[in-house]
């Protein structure tokens, strides 16, 4: 799992080596999602941070060229699909996502 969540990460331009440290690799996700990385914070939250996590899975997933189903997947079987999204042909498409204020 660390492996595959390496990979991602370096495919998306972020340290490899992230994927190493628990909290720091979630911090890093977020950036890969395209969300900011505060998002951390949310996370701590009970109830919450499944919420957020859906969302981050789904985005991953989305800027590498996949679709809501390969996120859902990301989410409940990250052990298969993190391994696909590394070491396949994905490739990252996404930067920061425009997310509107209001």
């Amino acid at each position: 799992m660390v492996a595959a969540m390496w990979k991602v990460f370096t495919k998306a331009g972020q340290p490899g080596w992230a994927a190493l440290i628990p909290i720091v690799n979630v911090y890093f996700l977020c950036k890969v999602a395209g969300r900011p990385g505060w998002w951390l914070i949310l996370m701590l939250i009970p109830l919450v941070n499944f919420i957020i996590l859906i969302i981050l899975d789904i985005d991953v997933a989305k800027n590498f060229g996949k679709g809501v189903g390969f996120g859902i997947g990301l989410l409940l079987l990250p052990f298969i699909f993190f391994p696909i999204l590394g070491f396949g042909s994905a490739q990252y498409q996404g930067g920061p996502q425009s997310i509107p204020t209001a």
